[in-house]
């Protein structure tokens, strides 16, 4: 969690990196636990800096299931595995997720597995609102780049601080799209 926070201009080669390790994981998963895979985060968002990470949204089947035959595949291909407890049962993850790295040992993907129901794909109303809003995405960059400087070699604070700007962009997604 010490690795140092860069944010960079937005790379149009993010969407390519996105659909390159979508087609990866489509080719060496079983495809009957996989569902939809979304690009998410500020990578997903035209024009927006961002830490260059691709993050990524995994819909399983099950959990359990990804545990026990996809934990094991990408974990043997190098990706560092974690997973989130549930709050009834701690063996039980509410989501997994895997961090790439490239030769350099720089993390170049963040992909979290969850199944249909997970609220976790709320995350989508952030993206698309960030899209839909350049000023709103602009507002978002300055904030991050603050941030970064603020505390440059930690992610957990960092996330803190981004937590209220993203919850109140989050419910304006909800009210925009879900009001109708």
């Amino acid at each position: 969690m010490g690795d140092e926070i860069e944010i960079v201009p937005y790379d149009p080669a993010w969407p390519r990196r996105f659909e390159s390790e979508k087609h990866h994981l489509r080719d060496c998963l079983p495809p009957e636990l996989i569902g939809r895979i979304e690009h998410f985060g500020s990578t997903a968002v035209p024009g927006l800096a961002a830490k260059p990470i691709i993050d990524m949204l995994v819909e399983v089947t099950s959990l359990t299931e990804a545990a026990r035959r996809i934990v094991p595949v990408l974990e043997a291909q190098g990706y560092d595995y974690f997973w989130r407890p549930s709050w009834y049962d701690e063996n039980t993850p509410s989501y997994i997720w895997f961090i790439k790295r490239n030769e350099a040992g720089e993390r170049t993907h963040h992909v979290h597995f969850l199944e249909a129901d997970s609220h976790e794909w709320e995350r989508l109303l952030f993206r698309d609102y960030l899209r839909e809003h350049p000023d709103t995405a602009h507002e978002y960059a300055e904030l991050k780049h603050r941030i970064a400087r603020d505390y440059p070699n930690d992610r957990i604070a960092y996330a803190r601080e981004k937590t209220a700007f993203i919850n109140r962009i989050t419910k304006a997604a909800h009210e925009r799209y879900h009001s109708s």
